[in-house]
């Protein structure tokens, strides 16, 4: 009886002690979002409470109203959850969390908002997915720039220096698209769809070679994950006008999710005109973009999960001022097919399946031009075809995990332009110059990923060996006598190593070495005089160039206490046989060309840089951001600058969210540095310094009603990117949009 009353007082002790903490004890389990198995292990950290998950997954805390929990796994990355997830996570008893296996590596993830229409992860906003073209989302961070033929549409990315099919572009590790367009008028970010994207990876250096090989990186775009946790029907519509060109832009989606179905539809549409550029001149930039999808992703049993995708993408009559000819017609369809298959109980852990279909048709002419004289009309349909299958296991080996598997590519491109004589000698004739000469490129490639904790430290290693032959079956005489043509293969081996550790409570470090090479692509081997560089020269491919080789250190040091998160990434990047162009004695198709350059090699080139980010809650729901990005490229062979290299890029941020949440707003201002170091083999021009002042604020009417306000280049500044290219013969710069407000309205259902 003494032992039930003594028990008794101290349970009702307890609980008082509990009540005036306000505190009480609850638990929720943390699965991996694909398989449903438990994750165990899982650091938490959460007020002065610490611990792991356990066999089960379970996570047993006493709850402290306002407080965030902060949570942690080698395999599925550092993450947050504020104190109102917190309570949903609670009331639900169950969170979902999708693997991480790209955080091992240099990687900067484009973050843009947080966003409560999935239950995992940071997703891009739907401002971002307003966007008609994903290279521009590209960049909202200062790594990657872009060069620019229009002030509208094409944004091609440049990281560090490397570009075109020195990066490799892909959605969800495997799909992809190569440009139809001689003069890249759509290159392959160009037709990523941002309706389903919930982010973006810039996986910085070579090292990602699950994805192929990317000799300066990879730029990942990732689709959301499938959403079989709640039932019924829902949708998004956003919709925003511009008023700097006239400029409207609508988006959207209709879905109908269950326990084992997520289906939808999606699409999107923009158009604008001319805009004017901060010293008032009128800038070509009319532009008319579409896209409208499919998907469908279905869980079959506890083990299999089938997803598919389809979409449509459209362009018409978009102006590119710095080129001959503007792209009057571009449709391009879009299909890949996923399975997955996990297993319970066994070292392998997922196995999937992949395939893809890329077909892109493009026109580009002169018919739009208000030329005078008009000696010739010139138009120029071309056509890709990508196809693709990969297939890939996951193996849990001890404490480690082995990603293993094999990929095919294959990339074909047709295009002949016609040019019409109107007046002179060859009035009423006409020419046909063979662009592409129906060349094709074909990778098989094996791939292993292997992460193993050793002690206090992170050990990453992945190879890759691809096979890669190319060919053109239909060339021209005068491609033959630049060119001893022939149908080349050759082998790409690429090794990565990285070391990570944790230092201290607050430090990290990690290295990063690989040695890498890929083949040249179909332009810099196949391409039929056609300018397609810096400047006006026509350009003639080499099928014989040697594979290109970069090997490259990566270092990151990283900073994190309290409200403060520092990270600082140097590099360099030493390259052999490094693709370039160079001058030669051959005779331009177009008699107005000041000549032609062919694609050779260089024997050493260097690229050196670093990034830096500093991230500072301030507190009372406002943040502050730095960052900034450098690269620095040198011709070893000629003692000069590497062509098309952006300058200092520096970026500050300052955000706040205000009255519960509903109110957000934004300062954003940037300062790029001018550049001089530029390459005169190519005749590029130095550029100016620039800043630019942007601010914008979003308010929450209701939990489905959303409206957002804003100007971007506040100070109306008159600017051009280094990267843009120059217009006409007098190689005038081609200028950026000046002042710019904007006004934008998002509804979601339910």
């Amino acid at each position: 009886m003494h032992t039930f009353k003594i028990s008794y007082w101290l349970f009702v002790l307890l609980c008082l002690m509990g009540a005036q903490g306000q505190s009480f004890a609850q638990h929720f389990r943390v699965l991996d979002q694909h398989s449903r198995e438990p994750i165990l292990g899982l650091s938490f950290q959460y007020g002065n409470q610490q611990g792991v998950s356990d066999a089960e997954g379970h996570i047993r805390i006493s709850v402290m109203p306002g407080e965030p929990i902060h949570l942690s796994h080698i395999n599925y990355g550092k993450w947050a959850l504020s104190a109102d997830e917190l309570k949903q996570v609670l009331d639900r008893g169950i969170l979902y969390r999708a693997e991480v296996s790209v955080t091992l590596q240099p990687i900067t993830v484009i973050s843009l908002k947080q966003s409560a229409e999935k239950d995992q992860g940071i997703v891009i906003s739907d401002q971002e997915r307003l966007h008609h073209d994903a290279g521009a989302v590209l960049n909202l961070n200062p790594v990657v720039g872009g060069i620019r033929k229009s002030g509208a549409f094409g944004f091609d990315p440049v990281m560090r220096g490397f570009k075109y099919d020195q990066l490799n572009v892909v959605i969800d590790g495997f799909h992809a698209a190569n440009a139809a367009c001689p003069n890249r008028m759509d290159p392959p970010t160009s037709q990523v769809a941002l309706n389903r994207i919930k982010q973006v990876e810039i996986l910085k250096g070579p090292h990602a070679l699950r994805y192929g090989i990317g000799l300066g990186g990879t730029i990942n775009y990732i689709q959301e994950d499938p959403d079989f946790t709640s039932s019924g029907v829902y949708g998004r519509l956003s919709t925003m006008y511009e008023s700097n060109g006239n400029v409207f832009r609508n988006e959207g989606r209709v879905g109908i999710s269950g326990e084992g179905h997520d289906i939808g539809v999606m699409g999107s549409w923009s158009s604008g005109g001319d805009y004017q550029d901060g010293n008032g001149v009128i800038v070509p930039a009319n532009f008319t973009r579409g896209t409208v999808g499919m998907y469908g992703d279905f869980r079959l049993g506890e083990a299999d999960l089938i997803q598919a995708t389809i979409n449509r993408n459209f362009a018409r009559d978009v102006d590119f001022p710095t080129l001959p000819m503007d792209l009057r017609t571009d449709d391009t369809w879009m299909a890949s097919l996923r399975h997955t298959r996990t297993f319970k109980n066994k070292k392998l852990l997922r196995w999937t399946n992949s395939g893809y279909f890329t077909a892109v048709d493009h026109l580009m002419d002169n018919l739009l031009r208000d030329l005078d004289p008009r000696m010739m009309n010139a138009r120029t349909p071309a056509t890709t075809r990508n196809q693709g299958f990969r297939t890939e296991g996951q193996w849990k080996l001890g404490e480690g995990r082995l990603f293993a598997g094999a990929d095919y590519r294959s990339e074909a491109a047709r295009g002949v332009r016609q040019r019409e004589f109107l007046m002179g000698p060859m009035a009423g004739t006409s020419l046909f110059d063979n662009a592409w000469q129906d060349a094709q490129i074909q990778k098989y490639g094996v791939f292993t990923t292997y992460t193993l904790p050793v002690g206090a430290y992170l050990l990453s290693a992945a190879a890759r060996v691809d096979l890669n032959h190319s060919e053109a079956r239909d060339t021209t005489p005068e491609f033959g006598d630049a060119n001893e043509v022939a149908a080349v293969t050759q082998l790409n081996p690429g090794l990565s190593v990285g070391l990570q550790r944790d230092f201290a409570e607050h430090f990290t470090m990690g290295v990063w070495v690989a040695g890498v090479q890929r083949s040249g692509s179909i332009l810099e081997r196949f391409i039929n005089y056609f300018p397609v560089g810096v400047d006006p020269f026509e350009m003639v491919g080499n099928p014989n160039l040697k594979a290109e080789t970069n090997r490259q250190l990566d270092v990151l040091l990283g900073y994190g206490k309290g409200n403060l998160q520092v990270e600082f990434s140097p590099f360099v990047a030493f390259l052999t046989d490094y693709i370039t162009a160079e001058r030669t004695a051959l005779t331009p198709r177009i008699a107005t060309s000041p000549g032609v350059r062919q694609f050779v090699q260089v024997d050493r080139a260097l690229k050196s840089g670093f990034e830096l980010s500093v991230a500072h809650e301030m507190g009372a729901g406002i943040r502050q951001q730095w960052a900034m990005a450098y690269t620095r490229g040198q011709n070893m062979v000629l003692g000069e600058a590497l062509p098309e290299i952006a300058p200092l890029d520096i970026r500050y941020t300052l955000t706040g969210t205000h009255l519960d949440d509903k109110l957000q707003s934004a300062i954003r201002l940037r300062h790029v540095a001018g550049q001089n170091r530029v390459s005169t083999q190519f005749g590029e021009l130095p550029t100016p310094r620039f800043t630019l002042l942007d601010v914008d604020a979003s308010y929450a009417l209701s939990s489905q009603f959303m409206l957002k306000a804003g100007v971007q280049n506040l100070l109306n500044q008159a600017y051009y990117e280094h990267l843009n290219r120059p217009i006409g013969g007098d190689r005038r710069p081609l200028f950026s949009p000046g002042r710019n407000f904007f006004v934008m309205v998002g509804i979601k259902l339910p």
